[in-house]
């Protein structure tokens, strides 16, 4: 069944600074910052949290539907998604404004400086969750304050499983926000540094947040791997080691493509998330958060390969 993607469409102007950021930035000058980066290497790409989870979607063989709105320049970014053969009927145009974009410089240590412009993507509240998709499974990722507000009231309404995935939006919201989306989801994604956030922000423990769940939550730790913290304990998913980091840019939407993929199948969350490190892997050799691929077969071998036991049907 098709998986709804709710979330953001950009252009990723990326920037490769051969250096280390923490060699040009005086820390008892940080309130007069002012700096410069000699970028040699720069690229264009398509990005945002929902092009690039229906990206990996679609190569992992499901029809991803985005939901999301996007801006005049457009164009070279549809004809893309028509290549693919992404369903594109969720996704609004709006002659006022520009698609978002990030602009994103990467230093040696795969550090990271965004400069964000969300553009159309303020306008996302404008699309609602269709309910006619006969969706089996959801995503509420980074998005307009207002449309990740309103999609999570819209899944819950259409009785649409999903996970919720504040990611870089976290800090639009309070506490009670935050609770309320949380308790309409089935699953909650957040990387370490976001899961520190969200505690500071609602005051709910690991323990408290899967009992409003009743499911699980999923907190990723970058090149550590991660953790399914719910009703059976915790359970460690290693990470997996790329065969080249060329750049971090879309890992984590690669890595929640995987969870997507497993969750509306059934599979146990912790072999959900083991998928999701082999794409995270794969993607982090590619640069560009839509550049990477993989033949028929490769995931269930290194599936086996990475974890010893077989990829679930």
């Amino acid at each position: 069944m098709p998986i709804l993607i709710c979330g953001s469409m950009a252009y990723d102007t990326i920037m490769v600074f051969p250096e280390r950021f923490r060699d040009h930035i005086l820390p008892d000058k940080t309130h007069m910052l002012n700096v410069a980066f000699m970028v040699p290497e720069l690229h264009r790409y398509f990005g945002g949290c929902a092009g690039n989870i229906a990206y990996s979607l679609k190569k992992l063989g499901v029809e991803p539907l985005p939901v999301a709105t996007v801006g005049s320049d457009f164009d070279d970014y549809a004809r893309h998604l028509d290549h693919l053969d992404i369903d594109t009927s969720h996704v609004l145009k709006l002659e006022d404004f520009w698609t978002a974009q990030a602009y994103i410089t990467t230093d040696i240590d795969d550090n990271q400086i965004t400069a964000f412009h969300p553009g159309a993507m303020n306008e996302s509240h404008r699309q609602a969750v269709p309910r006619a998709a006969a969706a089996g499974y959801g995503i509420v990722s980074p998005d307009g304050r207002q449309a990740m507000l309103d999609h999570s009231v819209q899944f819950a309404a259409a009785g649409i499983r999903h996970v919720f995935d504040p990611g870089q939006g976290l800090p639009l919201f309070d506490g009670e926000e935050l609770s309320a989306m949380i308790e309409r989801a089935e699953w909650l994604t957040v990387n370490s540094y976001e899961w520190e956030l969200l505690r500071q922000k609602t005051g709910l423990s690991a323990d408290e947040v899967w009992q409003r769940l009743g499911t699980g939550l999923i907190i990723t730790h970058g090149g550590k791997g991660s953790e399914v913290i719910g009703p059976e304990g915790r359970e460690a998913v290693p990470a997996v080691a790329p065969s080249a980091v060329r750049d971090p840019t879309g890992c984590g939407d690669a890595y929640r493509a995987g969870l997507l993929f497993g969750l509306e199948r059934g599979w146990a969350a912790a072999d959900a998330c083991r998928l999701g490190a082999i794409l995270g892997a794969i993607k982090i050799a590619h640069a560009g958060p839509q550049q990477h691929d993989f033949p028929p077969g490769a995931l269930a071998e290194r599936f086996q390969r990475e974890f010893g036991r077989p990829l679930p049907g």
